[in-house]
């Protein structure tokens, strides 16, 4: 266990890649969106307003996430961590950073409603139905969201120091045949009512833990390959 939280330890070393720059993209978007909302409501229009932009962040931590294995994988073999401490710490740094970034959700979403969107009428963190089941869920779903995208990078960054880029572009272009197929079988089917039906049956608490499965699948596939791939 003390070698696991020695990997923590050097993943977080440069604070710049899991702290600061996730703090910084998630500053931005608020800033900029709060502007939006401003420019809106100071020109007489009506209504909530709403934005993606709580998405920047998020999608970062797919950055974040083959940067923890790009920068510093080398750097822990030369240091005789095994490969298994390696993603069991790297693993753990990226639950404690998600939480992180789930308990500033939360508390900005708390703020939000309470202030009827900061005077503006306009939702940055409590957005519609992920907010609409409650502050807690809400706080689980940007969490297990967050270590998806951390665990997608990492995934890709293994298959890209094992394979080569080669591989890694005929991966993604293969899931993404399988996702555009998926897409065309249902759409032949006229299976969209069932499957919008099936969605609103399982609940938020049903997608959420649909996203946490997800994100578990992908990290027990990234392990195998992690152990043959060369610094």
């Amino acid at each position: 266990m003390n070698r696991i939280l020695k990997v923590v330890r050097m993943q977080l070393t440069n604070k710049q890649t899991f702290v600061w720059v996730p703090l910084i993209v998630l500053g931005g978007a608020f800033a900029l969106s709060l502007a939006v909302y401003g420019i809106l409501y100071s020109a007489g229009v009506t209504g909530a307003f709403y934005g993606g932009g709580a998405q920047a962040p998020l999608w970062y931590f797919a950055v974040i996430g083959a940067q923890a294995l790009t920068m510093t994988f080398p750097f822990s073999q030369a240091m005789s961590v095994t490969r298994r401490e390696f993603f069991l710490g790297t693993m753990l740094t990226a639950v404690l950073t998600a939480a992180m970034l789930a308990v500033i959700f939360v508390i900005g979403g708390l703020v939000e409603t309470a202030t009827g969107g900061w005077g503006l009428n306009g939702y940055f963190f409590a957005v519609g139905v992920i907010w609409e089941s409650g502050a807690a869920l809400a706080g689980l779903f940007y969490f297990v969201l967050a270590l998806l995208f951390f665990v997608s990078g990492f995934w890709g960054a293994t298959i890209f120091k094992r394979f080569g880029t080669l591989w890694l572009i005929v991966t993604l272009v293969a899931i993404a045949a399988v996702i555009v197929l998926a897409l065309f079988a249902v759409t032949r089917m006229d299976a969209w009512p069932s499957v919008v039906d099936w969605f609103v049956s399982i609940g938020f608490g049903g997608i959420t833990l649909l996203v946490a499965g997800i994100a578990a699948v992908l990290a027990a596939i990234a392990f195998p390959t992690l152990r043959r791939a060369t610094p």
